[in-house]
């Protein structure tokens, strides 16, 4: 994106707290956009934020009486708000809001609150009990003794999503997908429905319900109109409908009607054909995502968050993603994977550069930057997949992030400083291009495999595998040929960014003591450290220390003294990790995760946490979203949606908690 004058006045950031950094996005080209287009994103807008309770509950039993509760004292409390307990209970709650819970978006730590438990009880006492979250027949103190264990008691549900370490994963999480069932429960019964289940066209078995056990019976409360969630769903639904009004073109509006369609049924088989017609739909403009989608939150990777965006093509920028998908077959013909796992024929690579309109559940405030859908992979091997790069949340990051100092006391040296002042937005961009459009969509597993062989691995495998796939290709030439990049030297950008990111710098976002968990953060220290041990014996990439004398302190530096071996390295992981997936080698992914995307030196990770620390930086960004608000004529009619971006952090969130109130 080119720097208008707006844009230099505008304001990317907005308040801090915690280690949170709230950012705004703009919407570039948002009023050159016709009334309906405008009528649509704002229908579909409505449907993104009406699932935020879902999200909410699905992170946490006790998340949304948390909030309830918190939000009455908070709005309510007649005391100084200007003492330090108060000032405590407010952080915890923006906390909870950015997080849709008590744990924290990406370490799934419970929050620690900094105000005292008595404080606690005697502010929510103080409040009139109209006002409070209480069930029929439950007074305040029945409340308070059911969610104070919760809330300060360290011992009572710690951690949101638990990783292993011997412990019965499903059991020791938080996350409420799973009521009365033990880890060994769940993939007996999800291996059960796989056996007695089509083999070919398998749904995303647990992809939308809660399992329960009633007695010694074990069934699916499944998350639709009628059932668990309804309610939410009603309002989703209703939004949808709206929506359907103004779609730019018949495909556009039957893939809505079929999302309706499964949101009242509940069946996979009806998620999966929406999917596919989802994919079908490349002519509009707009588009959205919005259901239960992403696996990340649940332990053993079956069950979808709710999350919602909504999108509209960045159409100048669209044509570099234009350009490697009509290429995606030849990327698949010389990766460098062993042929039997490569695709033979390639099909349906959609990829849009898009600018986000509206971000919601787990979208929000925390977004990720790239998105290829759908998951279920016979989906992506027999009609393809949608990437799409969303140019204006990288534009509010890259904004937000000039003169921070952040290179300047990280990189090496100052020549590969400026080689990255030169390259690494535009190679950034390119690799998360690579990555969803390509990446995602790339390989296929062997016959008879098993897509949920990896288990609790088995995210961390599949984002290392896109991230080596986009690793690989950017060094390759084809990309100059493609024009996609002007200089042979700008991929060194990505390389050091990428090795300084998995061996030191991500390191930032967890606290003393703990170990590596969301599986994007260990997918990076996988190939990290795992390239940096094959490289070992010919010194490819190292770390360097050195002594400030001015200072008598010592920091460490990554170096790459062989980009070019660097290359063959990522390009044998690639392989290999293509095998483990292809294979479903449940036991070489357990080995890799474990040698190389858990554990943290020590001293190491309190250096950079040290040096992090003067820079006064937030590791975390989230986004505040817009407000988009229909004008009306004399007669009634929508004449325009105009777009406002002053609304703060706790009066969206308020305004949320108040407008979109469902569970």
């Amino acid at each position: 994106m080119i720097e208008s004058a707006e844009e230099v006045t505008f304001n990317f950031q907005d308040e801090r707290f915690a280690d949170i950094q709230m950012l705004r996005y703009r919407l570039p080209g948002f009023n050159a956009l016709t009334i309906r287009q405008k009528q649509l994103i704002y229908c579909l807008s409505k449907a993104t934020l009406f699932g935020r309770d879902i999200t909410f509950d699905q992170f946490g039993k006790y998340n949304l009486r948390i909030r309830k509760t918190l939000e009455a004292v908070f709005i309510n409390y007649q005391g100084n708000r200007l003492e330090d307990d108060f000032l405590a209970l407010e952080h915890y709650l923006k906390q909870i809001w950015f997080a849709s819970g008590i744990y924290h978006h990406y370490g799934c730590d419970k929050f620690v609150p900094l105000f005292s438990e008595a404080f606690f009880r005697n502010i929510v006492m103080d409040i009139n009990s109209k006002l409070l979250p209480l069930k029929e027949g439950e007074t305040v103190n029945m409340l308070l003794e059911e969610l104070c264990p919760v809330i300060f008691n360290p011992t009572v549900l710690p951690k949101r999503v638990e990783k292993g370490n011997g412990k019965d994963i499903v059991s020791s999480s938080a996350c409420n997908y799973y009521e009365g069932v033990c880890q060994k429960e769940v993939e007996d019964f999800y291996t059960k429905l796989k056996q007695d289940g089509p083999t070919t066209a398998t749904p995303s078995y647990g992809l939308n319900s809660t399992l329960i056990k009633k007695g010694d019976l074990i069934c699916e409360d499944v998350w639709k109109v009628d059932g668990k969630y309804g309610a939410a769903i009603q309002k989703i639904v209703y939004w949808l409908n709206r929506a359907k009004d103004f779609a730019e073109n018949d495909q556009q509006r039957h893939v809505i009607n079929l999302l309706v369609r499964y949101y009242e049924t509940g069946d996979l088989h009806d998620f999966d054909t929406y999917s596919i017609e989802w994919l079908h739909e490349q002519e509009g403009r707009i588009d959205f995502i919005n259901g239960f989608i992403e696996v990340y939150g649940d332990p053993m990777g079956l069950k979808g968050s709710w999350e919602g965006i909504v999108e509209y093509k960045d159409l100048e920028a669209t044509h570099r993603t234009l350009t490697i998908s009509t290429n995606a077959q030849w990327f698949e013909d010389h990766s460098p994977i062993n042929p039997l796992f490569r695709k033979p024929k390639v099909k349906g690579i959609i990829a849009n550069v898009v600018c986000a309109a509206m971000l919601g559940g787990d979208n929000y405030p925390a977004s990720a930057i790239g998105i290829n859908l759908p998951n279920a992979d016979w989906i992506r091997a027999e009609h393809g997949s949608k990437s799409v790069t969303i140019s204006n949340l990288t534009h509010a990051y890259n904004m937000a992030a000039k003169g921070n100092g952040f290179r300047e006391e990280f990189v090496v040296d100052a020549d590969t400083c400026k080689l990255m002042e030169l390259y690494a937005d535009k190679t950034d961009n390119l690799h998360t291009d690579l990555h969803e459009c390509l990446g995602h969509g790339s390989g296929r597993l062997s016959p008879g495999t098993d897509p949920d062989a990896l288990k609790s691995y088995g995210n961390t495998i599949e984002e290392a595998r896109a991230d080596l796939f986009g690793l690989y290709y950017i060094a390759d030439r084809k990309l100059l040929e493609l024009g996609l990049l002007d200089s042979s030297e700008a991929y060194k950008a990505q390389y050091y960014s990428y090795m300084m990111n998995g061996l030191l710098t991500q390191q930032v976002r967890i606290k003393p003591g703990k170990q590596i968990e969301e599986a994007h953060m260990q997918n990076r220290a996988l190939i990290a450290q795992w390239a940096m041990e094959l490289g070992k014996e010919t010194n490819v990439v190292e770390f360097i220390n050195r002594k400030f004398e001015e200072t008598g302190e010592r920091k460490t530096y990554v170096r790459i003294n062989d980009y070019e071996a660097l290359r063959h390295i990522f390009a044998y992981e690639l392989a290999e990790i293509q095998r483990i997936k292809s294979e479903g080698d449940f036991e070489a992914a357990r080995q890799l995760v474990e040698t190389y995307a858990i554990n943290l030196d020590t001293n190491l990770h309190a250096e950079v946490l040290r040096r992090y620390e003067h820079l006064n930086i937030a590791p975390y960004k989230g986004f505040i979203n817009p407000v988009l608000t229909p004008v009306y004529n004399e007669s009634g009619e929508v004449i325009d949606v105009t777009v406002d971006y002053s609304e703060s952090y706790t009066d969206q969130m308020l305004r949320y908690s108040n407008e979109y109130q469902t569970l």
